[in-house]
């Protein structure tokens, strides 16, 4: 029997998660659920469209709902109130709010005795791993985390969500001085601008204060106020023609030392070179999608993040083949 995925928002994300769904042998596709009206709404595949209103109709017959908004003002309202009738997923990646969005997710899953993962994709998920792995395994060292060069949808849709603005894309460049110096292990000390400067493309709408779409970017807070950000402002046709692809990745070091003496320097590198931000997102999502079905047969309830799922939980593989094939 087939894990039933419903996908609540059809951007960049939605698309990528249809996806992943589709490839995957062990899930199947109920539905995607949108705000917009469902003829407009054209997938990739032949699956039904729903309006979100009649979301609650459609409970019973979705194993795992998949929420596909921004971070900004979607998800902070939609998971939480998603999970009183859905096992759900959500990419949640304002960092400094996860706790709170934790929080407030976990009460919802719990009262409904279902599973709620949040921040599933690859910073937050696939890097936050790698940078508990590397810290168990060396306690004695330091983590960096560096991301791109490549677009963040984050950024861009907290950037697309500013009064005047049509468009815009955000990449985020790490500052190869400061990567150099991380590999040489040496230890150095950064504050977020000296790792990374953010780059912004610009479609204003007509008419529109430049001056204070720039200003209310540079200062925007957990996102842009603590780096060197430079804005561009550029037409809608330079945007497509320059600018359509999602690219990323980024790189999580750890240096540390071991030994009685601490005499012997280690470095653990994990990157991801991206063509496609989203798809990849989306394919962590799909995966983490199967956990939290797995999850809830078991019993489990309540918030969960990639810290809390046994990787075995993440494959449709068997336990026993995955012994034999990969351990």
């Amino acid at each position: 029997m087939k894990i039933k995925i419903g996908i609540l928002g059809y951007g960049n994300l939605g698309k990528g998660v249809e996806c992943s769904v589709l490839n995957s042998e062990d899930m199947e596709l109920y539905g995607i659920l949108s705000r917009r009206d469902p003829s407009s709404v054209k997938p990739l595949s032949n699956t039904k469209v729903f309006k979100i209103d009649e979301i609650l109709s459609h409970k019973d017959n979705i194993d795992v709902l998949v929420i596909c908004g921004g971070s900004a003002t979607d998800l902070p309202v939609q998971t939480p109130e998603f999970a009183k009738y859905f096992n759900v997923v959500d990419s949640f990646d304002t960092h400094a709010k996860i706790p709170e969005h934790f929080e407030n997710v976990d009460k919802s899953a719990k009262s409904s005795g279902k599973v709620a993962l949040i921040s599933a994709g690859w910073d937050p998920g696939m890097f936050s791993l790698n940078r508990l792995y590397a810290e168990a395994v060396l306690p004695n060292g330091k983590d960096y985390t560096f991301w791109g060069k490549g677009v963040s949808q984050g950024h861009s849709d907290a950037i697309r969500r500013i009064d005047g603005v049509k468009d815009a894309k955000q990449y985020t460049i790490p500052i190869d001085e400061a990567l150099d110096a991380v590999r040489s292990g040496s230890n150095p000390e950064f504050t977020a601008r000296q790792k990374h400067l953010r780059e912004c493309f610009v479609v204003a709408e007509d008419g529109a204060d430049l001056n204070r779409i720039e200003n209310e970017i540079k200062t925007m807070p957990n996102y842009f106020a603590d780096y060197d950000t430079i804005v561009h402002f550029i037409s809608e046709d330079e945007l497509k023609a320059n600018h359509s692809g999602i690219p990323h990745g980024g790189f999580v070091i750890r240096t540390g030392k071991t030994g009685f003496n601490n005499e012997n320097n280690h470095v653990i590198e994990y990157s991801l070179k991206l063509d496609s931000n989203p798809e990849f997102t989306a394919s962590v999502i799909t995966a983490y999608a199967r956990a939290v079905y797995k999850m809830n047969k078991e019993g489990m309830k309540g918030c969960k993040t990639v810290f809390d799922v046994a990787p075995v939980y993440l494959s449709p593989a068997s336990a026993e083949d995955l012994r034999k094939r990969i351990l």
